[in-house]
């Protein structure tokens, strides 16, 4: 099945200016001009995060969109493909946010504009942990791109949440990906765009 629909949702702190997002948006214009691509800034809060995602896709067709995300979006994307039945890949995904956000509760900087800031606010901890999925149900659905050398999320937490999905799981790399562009190809094969 052609994916004719593309989502990306980016990580905590980051915005649609992350060298990913910008990399797939860039390559699907030029390549893959006919499908429809959405990467939205996700507001602070999970629940108006994910509420605002899926109005966006409100009227895209299940059957043929699919959602990249990294980190904290990785999160988003499972909750969306479990709830949607679309397919997902997953650039080292965070798997307990709730955990590991609790220690950024408060003001933030956006990663790619520091002069910007956002509150973490306590509530959204509860928010992530209403949003987490404890086992996926189509691990075919789904391909992960996981770094051994991640340096804030562990790689054997991620690749035991995610069992007998697709994984490309990087000797070394880092949490932001920064060799993404050599991943690229696999990621688009997966997604079979239109």
């Amino acid at each position: 099945m052609h994916t004719t629909h593309l989502l990306y949702l980016h990580g905590f702190g980051s915005s649609p200016a992350s060298n990913k997002a910008r990399l797939m948006a860039s390559t699907v214009a030029s390549r893959h001009p006919q499908v429809v691509w959405a990467c939205p800034a996700l507001q602070a809060s999970p629940h108006q995060a994910m509420t605002q995602v899926l109005a966006l896709v409100a009227d895209w067709p299940r059957e043929t969109m699919s959602v990249v995300g990294s980190s904290l979006g990785g999160f988003y994307a499972t909750w969306l493909a479990e709830r949607l039945g679309c397919k997902a890949v997953l650039l080292n995904p965070a798997v307990h946010p709730a955990r590991d956000l609790a220690a950024y509760i408060g003001e933030n900087k956006l990663w790619h504009t520091p002069e910007q800031s956002f509150l973490f606010d306590l509530a959204y901890v509860g928010e992530l942990q209403s949003q987490e999925v404890a086992h996926i149900s189509h691990p075919e659905r789904y391909f992960a791109i996981i770094a051994k050398g991640d340096e804030v999320l562990d790689w054997r937490e991620m690749t035991g949440h995610y069992p007998g999905v697709a994984t490309q799981l990087l000797p070394a790399g880092d949490h932001a990906l920064s060799d993404f562009a050599q991943h690229l190809d696999k990621v688009l094969a997966f997604l079979n765009l239109v």
